[in-house]
């Protein structure tokens, strides 16, 4: 269940849990039992490590701009590895 925040007029802000199809607009507050109004926060993507949101926006950015290659990247051998494996024979070669 998701959690939503509420504030009241004396003691701020609370978070309270309900199922997504019952959410009040107003609720009564835990501590002094008056009138809480609904407090429409962000969604928590914040929450995310630097390097799952990189992942992610990369992931995003790639399925409608994906990145044209047109050579080794710096610093990769560009040696030919030579294999023996029949299979490869019927790669395509650049």
């Amino acid at each position: 269940m998701p959690l939503y925040d509420f504030r009241c007029p004396s003691c701020g802000v609370f978070e309270a849990l309900y199922p997504m199809d019952s959410v009040p607009g107003d609720r009564g507050c835990r501590t002094c039992s008056e009138t809480a109004t609904r407090v429409y926060s962000p969604v928590g993507l914040s929450r995310l490590g630097t390097a799952r949101a990189n992942a992610i926006a990369d992931g995003e950015r790639s399925a409608s701009e994906p990145e044209v290659v047109s050579g080794p990247t710096p610093g990769s051998s560009s040696a030919a590895r030579i294999t023996h494996d029949p299979r490869h024979l019927k790669l395509p070669r650049p």
